[in-house]
């Protein structure tokens, strides 16, 4: 097949057969599983952000961090981050955008004089009501190609894949 020619697909399965024929690699489904995952991720993510949020002057990572605090926050913007899977310095340097349009309110911590709550202010709260209705609206176009069934068995797997992954050193934020 010529390299113009290669589609997502076609490539794992080329991808698959040097790993295994040419470097003697035995794991080729692992490779697959995290390829398509990836890749799925990064596909609905850009419609998500492309389709909902940047009409809207929004980023993807914007809406993940107002999209905590509204549900449940207030919050201190290291368990922000947590909750985000961002760090705390993307965090800091998205409050300071969300703060200066109006969208979230930064106060200084109870307990420690260095941490700061986030909390929606009610333009913040109206927003997230009206762009939440839009995602939610697009993640339905999404996963109706599934039936309900095998969403609750995706979710299942991806939960398993997840929560299971203390049997290695695994590196992350969170």
């Amino acid at each position: 097949m010529a390299e113009g020619e290669l589609d997502f697909w076609s490539f794992v399965e080329l991808a698959n057969h040097r790993l295994a024929t040419e470097y003697g690699f035995r794991h080729q489904l692992a490779t697959e599983v995290l390829l398509t995952l990836n890749r799925a991720s990064n596909i609905v993510t850009y419609d998500l952000e492309a389709a909902v949020h940047r009409p809207r002057g929004r980023s993807w990572s914007g809406f993940r961090l107002l999209f905590v605090i509204w549900l449940a926050g207030p919050l201190e913007a290291k368990k922000a981050a947590e909750l985000t899977g961002m760090s705390r310095a993307a965090v800091s340097n998205l409050t300071k955008t969300l703060v200066a349009d109006g969208l979230l309110d930064r106060t200084p911590g109870e307990h420690d004089g260095r941490s700061v709550l986030l909390s929606l202010t009610e333009r913040g709260r109206q927003e997230m009501v009206e762009v939440f209705r839009a995602q939610n609206e697009r993640e339905y176009e999404w996963t109706s190609v599934l039936t309900e069934t095998e969403q609750r068995i995706l979710v299942m797997l991806l939960d398993k894949l997840i929560t299971n992954r203390d049997q290695f050193d695994i590196r992350g934020r969170n």
